[in-house]
């Protein structure tokens, strides 16, 4: 395993310890591949180092709801404390993670004190943008709901796109056609600035 290689990539993983770098495993992941099940026993804890992957569950009516999408780092870190991981994982893009025992994760949490710090942070980051989502969702108006993810989620009022149209409406917990009609609105009003992927709060003198 080319460590160097993956911390220059993924900064967060220069955080793990010498004797949980040997049991580490690069899976190869393909589009469409679920990688575990809402409900199966948590036997591994995982890291995008390329793709994407899409922690989901359904609703009653068999909705798709998105609880995380990862094209980086790590994902399902609540299943970690739990005996079955908490929702299905589905890769949306080609890629590779890094696969960590969960037996040796835990015990490697518990005697590494250095390790368990950044661990803790991670989690706390991890909740901030949740935390985020979350009033996201709960704005009404897709107008809203869009200009929240670019402050949020973005850099200087603006976000450079690493979906599709489509997969962010999903996201915004919008149809694609009603996230189509609030961005025309938003650039017709002078509220945007879009040209391609880019998506920008215009500037106002």
């Amino acid at each position: 395993m080319d460590w160097r290689t993956l911390i220059a990539s993924q900064p967060a993983l220069a955080r793990i310890p010498p004797q949980l770098r040997i049991l580490a495993e690069r899976r190869e992941i393909d589009a469409g591949e679920t990688l575990f099940r809402i409900g199966d026993r948590v036997q591994s804890v995982f890291s995008v180092i390329s793709g994407e992957v899409r922690l989901i569950r359904r609703d009653r009516n068999g909705t798709e709801v998105i609880l995380q999408r990862s094209h980086g780092g790590f994902f399902a870190e609540a299943s970690l404390g739990n005996k079955t991981y908490h929702c299905d994982v589905v890769a949306t893009k080609k890629g590779a993670v890094l696969r960590f025992p969960a037996k040796a994760f835990r015990a490697a949490l518990d005697e590494d004190a250095n390790f368990r710090d950044a661990w803790m942070t991670h989690l706390a980051r991890e909740v901030r943008k949740l935390r985020a989502q979350c009033e996201r969702l709960s704005l009404h108006n897709a107008a809203d709901r869009i200009v929240h993810y670019i402050e949020s989620e973005g850099t200087n009022g603006a976000i450079t796109l690493n979906q599709s149209r489509k997969d962010w409406a999903t996201e915004l917990g919008l149809t694609h056609e009603a996230l189509y009609r609030a961005l025309r609105r938003l650039q017709a009003d002078g509220t945007l600035y879009i040209d391609g992927d880019l998506v920008a709060i215009a500037q106002t003198n």
